[in-house]
């Protein structure tokens, strides 16, 4: 599906975890000599293709779960003897050499790495003029993918924008103003949506589109509190005509069912023991299940809360469809555990499934649109509730009306829930929590439940710098408030 690159972080960013004593020696390196490559077309697709690639990488949407759900009120992890690195995100007590820190930042980094390569070198490539204006816009929608996931976890992060030559470039940069970053990101969109086209041919789906460019910017607005905005561009989305719910909720999630029109933009995967599959369907899956809920088992990862599993409203059939409380095992007896199911497939091998990566659907964007609709102004029965029942409607819930939901706050809270439910173990529950200021009371109330060490104050509501990045470069990289 997509040409790997091995690309050594240390001289590319200054970051990586392993540098240390060897920093100033390493260079970054591919398959191909940086001199004898980027010099055709083909090689700059290839390169591109390489930055894709990146978006399967453990620290970037494999593990997303790990930042993006564990600290939320919806899932917990398993602990494993005396490994609790997962743990520290669902109980918050955080350690800053916590391994998957250091694969959030480390990982993001490769694939900005990359896609600052495809942007530099294609200004001396000489190729259809069209065609590479594409190829950046697409390397431009990814790195504000990767900048929009860094800095919603770190806060200030280094912003490199120029493919780095030499090792000691990288000691230059510190961490740059949250505002800075959501400028490069928001500039990387607006430039990227004008070029994108708006469908691709069925050989090229699930590359970036301009329906994908505009929902991340609509996105990026209302995490940044700026509802009219973010509403005007998820109406954008809405009005290109190529996207809708499909009837079966079961539908959008089928690995032999990609690309389809609720996918607007996703990570894809290919099993067949090419290095290009999904790992999560065995991951969620049941430890010391055998195969009875999955080929070559399952490490009883992301495991649902009881909590969310009450938040299901009486016969939603997404409940049953994305997760479990219980199964048989080979002797048919029953075991009580709470799993997700959601993803699922036949592996060729442990960890390798066809399925999809849903980073953005259009679910996703109805449910936006409606909470933007209503942070500009409260209307009854309005347009608002319209895109929120669509939603509902599909899995056969009945509409929410005025005589409910009958101001501002009542209709942001069935948003939030709304997003939950429908969204659940897509990676967005932890990040709708911080973005609608719910975090703290939310997990506050829970904490006893779900035990949560110690009072979780604002410094909680970002991760701390993985400490190997401040002892790489400790003149320029500082720690977060609070670790």
């Amino acid at each position: 599906m997509k040409r790997r690159y091995i690309l050594t972080l240390c001289a590319g960013m200054g970051f990586a975890t392993s540098c240390q004593d060897k920093f100033l020696d390493l260079k970054p390196i591919s398959e191909v000599s940086s001199t004898t490559f980027y010099k055709t077309a083909s090689d700059l697709a290839n390169a591109l293709s390489g930055a894709y690639s990146a978006l399967q990488l453990n620290g970037q949407y494999t593990e997303l779960f790990i930042v993006a759900e564990l600290p939320s009120d919806d899932t917990f992890p398993s602990l494993s003897g005396s490994v609790t690195d997962q743990d520290e995100f669902d109980k918050f007590y955080l350690r800053t050499t916590n391994p998957f820190l250091a694969a959030r930042w480390n990982d993001g980094y490769r694939g900005i790495y990359r896609t600052n390569a495809v942007i530099d070198r294609s200004r001396t490539i000489e190729m259809n003029g069209d065609l590479k204006a594409r190829y950046v816009a697409e390397a431009q929608f990814l790195r504000a993918l990767m900048y929009f996931n860094l800095v919603r976890v770190f806060g200030e992060v280094p912003l490199v924008e120029k493919e780095i030559q030499a090792a000691e470039e990288g000691y230059q940069y510190s961490r740059s103003p949250v505002a800075d970053v959501y400028a490069r990101i928001i500039s990387d969109l607006t430039e990227a949506e004008g070029v994108l086209p708006v469908t691709y041919p069925a050989g090229e789906a699930g590359r970036a589109t301009q329906g994908a460019a505009k929902a991340l910017l609509g996105k990026v607005y209302l995490t940044l509190g700026r509802p009219a905005d973010a509403a005007g561009k998820l109406r954008e989305v809405m009005d290109l005509g190529v996207y809708d719910l499909l009837p079966s909720y079961a539908d959008v999630f089928a690995p032999g069912n990609k690309n389809h029109k609720e996918s607007v933009f996703a990570v894809q995967y290919k099993k067949g023991n090419l290095g290009e599959g999904n790992r999560l369907p065995n991951a969620f899956a049941p430890e010391n299940s055998g195969n009875a809920v999955i080929q070559f088992g399952g490490d009883g990862q992301n495991r649902p809360h009881n909590d969310l599993l009450a938040a299901y409203e009486p016969g939603d059939p997404r409940k049953d469809f994305s997760t479990a409380t219980s199964y048989k095992n080979a002797r048919g007896e029953t075991v009580q555990y709470n799993f997700v199911k959601k993803y699922h497939d036949v592996p060729a091998v442990k960890y390798d499934n066809d399925n999809n990566y849903p980073v953005i659907r259009y679910a996703d964007v109805l449910l936006m649109y409606a909470e933007a609709l209503n942070q500009v102004a409260y209307v009854a029965d309005g347009e608002a509730f319209t895109a929120l029942n669509r939603v509902r409607q599909r899995v056969g819930l009945p509409a929410r009306t005025a005589a409910e939901l009958g101001d501002q706050d009542a209709f942001r809270d069935a948003v939030l829930q709304e997003r939950r439910v429908e969204l659940a173990f897509e990676g967005h529950r932890w990040f709708d929590l911080v973005r609608t200021g719910r975090a703290l009371p939310v997990l506050q109330a829970k904490a006893t439940l779900f035990g949560i060490r110690g009072a979780l104050t604002a410094d909680n509501l970002l991760f701390p710098i993985p400490q190997s990045q401040i002892d790489i470069n400790p003149t320029k990289i500082d720690q977060n408030k609070g670790y």
